[in-house]
């Protein structure tokens, strides 16, 4: 029966205030339990609308949700203030849907909704900032001495203890195995990819209570991949599009043999696009993202973005028997050629030298995102959405 606020039972009336009052004191007197999570109607965003469909806000306010200097577990491939960026205009931009507003992110809330549960980021370097920046999110709320961060190859683990939660990630930049799959010392230009092998990694995502995936740029190299297909030893060389498809099923018949709906919440995070061309938003140029400032105006979608391999996800995850919340990040981030690492980040583990540094067009990194910055929004988003699947418990 549900029971909604001041309706009467019987000859009482249900003060809902009174209850929280009453919870609350228990809770305190109780010492180490808290009053649970209450996600309220405008922590919520309207199931009509289109979170993803909106516009680049300035705001100088309110952004960003944290510093450099405030987030210990940052890499260096993404503080680019820190390596010498001069211009931190970036880090102040919110997005705001057209037909709804994201609710706050409050850390507190979700680390309340994720109490005593495990949140994993799989995929590659992108999804790793994606990681990174959701601990730099939350964990200044936490105490000292009440947190820890630990680096288990292909893993990192971020530990809240109070909560029992964990925010942690997983190399896997294929999803399926490759040889690509060591976490520090994986190949870059050859690349071996097992289009049906998925065990090894499912093991340490068997039980985690949110699964977060993505994979895209480790398939786009070239236009053609070598990989196995049923027997290790017969190696061919495939199309990309084909064989991204073999191994998402392989991925789908995994979520399918070992999710459990009524436990697990799965999410596929939607292609980063890359920046890598400037003639594509200023004709007649040829550079690409460095020292841009601002976000692209008006419509865009880059040609490093592959509609074909977005249809794939798209019709794999229609055709799965459980459901999986695809987070479509592409076209918001497509305008963000401002954020990205650009020449204030890292190449093969070292920051770039003066002299690589003064060649932007060779090396500037147009992947990867500064931090704070563009990842932020997308883990909004995320939050946006367990807010929306969370169920209050009175």
């Amino acid at each position: 029966m549900s029971i909604g606020l001041g309706a009467r039972i019987g000859p009482l009336e249900f003060n809902f205030s009174t209850l929280l009052v009453n919870v609350k004191i228990c809770s305190s007197n109780l010492g180490t339990k808290r009053r649970p999570v209450f996600v309220s109607p405008k922590d919520r965003f309207e199931e009509s609308c289109n979170v993803f469909e909106g516009k680049w806000i300035w705001d100088n306010v309110t952004y960003p949700l944290y510093s450099e200097e405030s987030c210990p577990y940052l890499v260096k491939q993404t503080t680019c203030q820190r390596n010498g960026r001069p211009d931190s205009f970036y880090q102040n931009w919110r997005w705001q849907p057209d037909g709804c507003k994201l609710p706050r992110f409050d850390p507190l809330k979700l680390l309340d909704i994720l109490r005593g549960k495990r949140l994993m980021f799989i995929g590659d370097s992108v999804q790793r900032g994606q990681f990174e920046s959701m601990v730099c999110m939350v964990q200044s709320v936490i105490p000292e001495g009440k947190k820890s961060f630990h680096r288990i190859p292909p893993m990192k683990i971020f530990k809240a203890e109070e909560y029992n939660a964990s925010i942690e990630y997983y190399w896997a930049p294929f999803i399926v195995e490759s040889i690509s799959d060591h976490a520090t010392n994986h190949t870059v230009l050859k690349r071996l990819v097992d289009l049906d092998s998925i065990a090894k990694h499912g093991k340490s995502w068997q039980g985690v209570d949110v699964l977060v995936f993505e994979s895209y740029v480790w398939w786009m190299y070239k236009p053609t991949i070598n990989a196995t297909y049923g027997s290790a030893d017969d190696i061919k060389e495939y199309n990309v599009t084909t064989a991204y498809r073999l191994a998402f099923e392989t991925w789908a018949n995994w979520l399918e043999s070992s999710i459990n709906p009524l436990t697990q919440k799965v999410y596929f995070m939607s292609m980063s696009p890359t920046h890598l061309w400037s003639w594509e938003w200023k004709p007649g140029s040829n550079e690409n993202c460095f020292n841009e400032s601002y976000p692209i105006q008006g419509s865009y979608w880059g040609t490093g973005s592959s509609l074909t391999i977005m249809k794939i996800v798209q019709d794999i995850l229609q055709e799965l028997k459980i459901d999986v919340t695809f987070l479509n990040i592409t076209q918001l981030s497509e305008y963000r050629k401002d954020a990205h690492t650009s020449v204030y980040g890292e190449r093969k583990g070292k920051l770039l030298t003066k002299k690589q540094r003064s060649d932007p067009k060779n090396f500037a990194d147009c992947i990867h995102w500064c931090l704070p910055g563009v990842p932020d929004t997308w883990n909004e988003i995320l939050y946006a959405h367990l807010l929306q699947n969370h169920r209050n418990l009175l």
